[in-house]
């Protein structure tokens, strides 16, 4: 896997920093290119002949899924992959996954453009409290993370849904709920016009002999998942191309340094960064005051779809989607776990650990280069 780090003639192979520099005696070396091709053409193989033949398998023989579990149709995705990593314009069209929003399942128009500005979290049922009151909205830049726990002691069995009944924040987009993750992303490009991820849509509904609007649905998310590894699969080799072509022209930098160095720094700023981890969307928040952070919040995959209700009464993705889902047998809830299982969970990233007592649990010395 490749990273970006503070050393721009570094980059990272397999989890281990290997610099790129053909002086260097650990540089990456036309050996470790083919050896970079032979894993990605398995791992083609493996997602061409037993990924996505048994997805399709396995789904064919689950029509009705192609109609439950779909949510509001709302998708928000933040991009990913720079076509051009010198690019600075944070256009979204430099982003071989395209950055944008669609609004009720409208795959038929190019997604609208995003504005991280429009984001905001509630707390209004979430076991935190603003200064300004449960009913306010704040932009993560300036984002509180203060417990308030008022739910039952446990063990319990229910929980006050009309109250605070999660440890997760409410973020919504535009004061609306947004699902996240690989339908999102593969939505989004669709609507875009992503040539490669339209042609796979179309041939996994075609094979399932499904319309479009299956997409939306429990069966469309499992779906687009093996739809968008598939398509990064085949998209390894141009990437594998355009590094060894660099290093071939000894264009050796990795990443932007011109903001790297902390005397540039404004007394007062706020930075911001988004990408797409694989249960979706991810963005990063800091407010720095004279060179330190004074403020520093993430708004995490999870925390979109899996979030409790809003100051508007607005239930979280997780909640729409169960809306309509028949269950045999409601001691053995199946179909309630199919349908969260869908959107891959992970509910440790999505919750802010803090220590009640506030203690300090650990302390870090950061000594610049």
């Amino acid at each position: 896997m490749g990273g970006k780090n503070p050393h721009p003639q570094t980059y990272l192979v397999g989890g281990m920093a290997a610099p790129v520099d053909k002086t260097s005696s650990d540089a990456v070396t036309p050996q470790d290119i083919a050896q970079m091709r032979t894993l990605t053409a398995q791992a083609r193989d493996l997602v061409n002949q037993m990924y996505l033949p048994d997805l399709l398998l396995v789904a064919s023989q689950y029509p009705e899924w192609a109609s439950l579990g779909g949510g509001y149709g709302n998708f928000l995705s933040l991009g990913d992959f720079p076509n051009d990593t010198r690019d600075t314009s944070n256009d979204p069209s430099s982003l071989w996954l395209p950055r944008g929003v669609i609004y009720n399942k409208n795959i038929g128009q190019a997604p609208q453009a995003l504005d991280h500005n429009l984001i905001q979290e509630y707390v209004t049922h979430s076991w935190y409290a603003y200064p300004e009151g449960d009913a306010a909205g704040k932009h993560p830049s300036q984002g509180v993370t203060q417990p308030n726990y008022t739910g039952p002691t446990p063990p319990y069995d229910y929980l006050n849904v009309d109250g605070k009944y999660s440890w997760l924040k409410t973020p919504r987009y535009n004061n609306t709920p947004m699902e996240v993750g690989p339908l999102a992303r593969v939505l989004v490009a669709y609507a875009a016009g992503h040539a490669r991820i339209h042609q796979l849509v179309d041939s996994v509904l075609s094979t399932l002999k499904l319309g479009p609007e299956a997409l939306f649905s429990t069966l469309g998310r499992v779906a687009a998942r093996g739809i968008e590894t598939l398509a990064i699969a085949e998209q390894m080799d141009v990437w594998l191309n355009q590094l060894e072509a660099n290093i071939n022209a000894n264009n050796l930098q990795i990443h932007n340094a011109s903001k790297w160095d902390p005397s540039t720094w404004p007394v007062d700023a706020i930075g911001w960064g988004t990408t797409e981890a694989p249960r979706g969307a991810l963005g990063h928040w800091i407010h720095i005051q004279n060179g330190k952070i004074a403020n520093y919040q993430m708004v995490v995959a999870t925390q979109w779809n899996a979030s409790p209700r809003d100051a508007q009464g607005q239930r979280g993705i997780y909640e729409q989607a169960l809306i309509g889902i028949p269950v045999v047998d409601p001691n053995k809830p199946v179909e309630i776990l199919r349908a969260i299982h869908s959107f891959d969970p992970c509910m440790a990233c999505s919750v802010h650990v803090v220590d009640a007592k506030r203690r300090e649990l650990t302390s870090f010395i950061v000594e610049a280069l």
